[in-house]
């Protein structure tokens, strides 16, 4: 097995569309180790992150946060342990266009 420390993922979403921050590659899993979301617009702004177990449909319970709110010109850093298998996809929304997405870990092959 290899271990490699990683920016997993980064992404500026479209506004108000739930998109794919990160999918686990094939024959990997991975701790996702911290989550970084920065506000750089001059207003305050709502996410959303949800895991989906095997890529599943979008539904209630794999919200980890739901329209948590990002001051202006703020971030908002989680520090987190969240394993995930070969498949698993990270999702975010963003209630503006100006939050970007910055997912840390370790895959794992």
């Amino acid at each position: 097995m290899a271990d490699a420390n990683k920016v997993l993922a980064q992404l500026a979403p479209s506004a108000t569309t739930l998109s794919t921050l990160y999918t686990v590659p094939a024959l990997t899993s991975t701790v996702v180790s911290s989550l970084v979301i920065c506000n750089r617009g001059a207003s305050e702004a709502t996410f959303r992150v949800s895991v989906a177990i095997a890529g599943a449909a979008d539904s209630n319970p794999q919200y980890l946060y739901y329209n948590e709110s990002v001051g202006a010109e703020q971030s908002f850093i989680a520090t987190v342990g969240i394993t995930l298998a070969a498949s698993d996809v990270v999702r975010v929304y963003a209630s503006n266009a100006n939050l970007s997405f910055n997912l840390f870990g370790v895959e794992v092959t």
